[in-house]
């Protein structure tokens, strides 16, 4: 290539690498004006620095609930669909990175024209038809010297992280709806199981009426009633049923396999539902900062401020190199052939003088998407506080109720016992036995809905946080929490 070219084209892209900082703000991160903890200290506690764990689901100690999460984050359709957006955005941001980059085409040609012969270029000198070859390079790069480039991948490498965000925020809520759906489907089998034990009792029951009726004991209102009570029982085992079918199904949708199937537990008992886990005392409220919403939102907040930038860039010119390189013959053999060579060169300038306001216009509208994202952060991010504290407030306070409900239980199956005594004894009626029978199994049923709450308030923690906890070495200072 021509000295002069070569020297020329490395002066132009100096000026365009030199050219100067990208217009518009540079990014600042808001100042987080969260407490230090959720909720207050302790006096005696060390307050935890812990870390977020992804696969907070492993915490309940349940292989299928394992098996189930994993399966789901597979083959869950609205993941799937996360999964695609990401690779769109991966897409858009390849392309606006190749925009930092000249642009070299491959060009070639060939023609043929017949000139009239009462043209005005006419020549009986020049053949009447004209061929030309040609072949080529040619480049086109746009100087970015005022960072309009820079500003547009800013802005495609922020949507692009904020897409990743969006897709474990999915991720996060999948794996939250099927722990939950599974926990319920847990819970349905202990209740199942009460109900179960309460159809065999109210059948011994019904099966002692009809002797003490038989021996003259007991009234054939007893009778009736129990039989009525058993009915009731049957029509609760046959609900519990239709409900842990639909339960079943559920986890079928959310998991991606129509044909799930989950049996019931090995043991019918109750109290085999998992504990919740306790979280350390003292997590710090920076936690929920690594959750995927509110890092998708701050994304976003990144994308809308490099956009003042790339609306403000249209105040100032725009500069286009461009150059070619090749060669050009009439005769297709002489194409390569000495002399034949040719180069362009050209440095274009396009600056708008007069557009009615539309780029201040442009720059008022990246300014308002700007505070609007921001507004979007900071609401996000309080509501991820908010939701932590709840989920705080709903644990401790559904475990202080299933201390309650333990209570009441224990009751009830004395009650039931002494009153079955007397019932037998003829100095009561069926009457308070079925009402004793009645406040047992409720007593039972509420008990297991509380621990499933528990259970609720759990996950819903995890979700709350963006994951699990790791607890990292802790620090005897613990700040002051609003």
């Amino acid at each position: 290539m021509n000295t002069r070219l070569l020297k020329s084209l490395a002066a132009l892209l100096a000026a365009g690498a030199l050219g100067g900082c990208a217009v518009g703000p540079d990014y600042l991160r808001p100042a987080n004006l969260l407490p230090a903890l959720f909720g207050p200290a302790p006096a005696e506690a060390e307050v935890t620095t812990a870390t977020v764990d992804a696969r907070w689901w492993q915490f309940f100690n349940d292989t299928t609930l394992n098996e189930l999460i994993e399966q789901a984050l597979q083959k869950n359709a609205d993941l799937r669909l996360a999964v695609a957006r990401v690779a769109q955005a991966d897409a858009a941001a390849r392309e606006a990175g190749a925009e930092l980059y000249p642009g070299i085409n491959l060009q070639a040609g060939s023609s043929s024209n017949k000139v009239s012969s009462k043209s005005a270029t006419y020549s009986p000198a020049m053949p009447q038809i004209r061929q030309s070859r040609s072949a080529g390079l040619a480049v086109s790069y746009e100087l970015d010297v005022w960072g309009r480039v820079r500003r547009s991948d800013e802005a495609a490498q922020a949507q692009l992280l904020g897409s990743r965000y969006g897709r474990d925020a999915v991720r996060l809520s999948v794996a939250g709806l099927v722990a939950n759906a599974y926990l319920t489907l847990r819970a349905t089998d202990a209740q199942l199981a009460v109900s179960q034990e309460t159809l065999a009792t109210r059948q011994q029951a019904l099966e002692l009426v009809k002797k003490r009726v038989d021996a003259g004991l007991g009234s054939p209102v007893d009778l009736h009633q129990a039989s009525g009570a058993l009915a009731a029982a049957e029509t609760q085992v046959i609900e519990l049923r239709r409900q842990r079918a639909l339960g079943e199904h559920q986890l079928a949708l959310l998991s991606g396999n129509p044909a799930l199937r989950i049996a019931p537990p090995a043991s019918a008992d109750p109290q085999l539902l998992p504990l919740p886990p306790l979280p350390p005392a003292g997590l710090p409220a920076q936690l929920v900062e690594r959750r995927p919403d509110v890092r998708e939102a701050e994304q976003k907040l990144i994308a809308a401020n490099a956009g003042i930038g790339l609306a403000k860039a249209g105040y100032y010119p725009k500069f286009t190199l461009t150059g070619s390189y090749g060669s050009e013959s009439k005769a297709l053999g002489d194409l390569f052939a000495a002399g034949a060579g040719t180069w362009g060169l050209g440095l274009n300038l396009l600056l708008p003088l007069l557009d009615y306001g539309r780029t201040e216009a442009r720059v008022d509208q990246a300014k308002a998407v700007n505070e609007q994202s921001l507004i979007a952060w900071e609401n996000t991010l309080q509501g991820a506080y908010k939701d932590v504290r709840d989920a705080l407030v709903n644990s401790r306070e559904q475990a202080a109720a299933e201390q309650a409900q333990q209570v009441r239980v224990d009751q009830a199956r004395e009650t039931l016992r002494l009153v079955d005594l007397r019932y037998r004894a003829g100095h009561a009626g069926y009457l308070e036995v079925l009402d004793a029978q009645r406040t047992l199994n409720d007593a039972q049923l509420q008990q297991i809905t509380t621990r499933q709450a528990r259970l609720a308030a759990a996950v819903g923690l995890f979700k709350a946080l963006g994951g699990g906890w790791q607890a990292e070495p802790a620090e005897r200072s613990a700040p002051t929490a609003n």
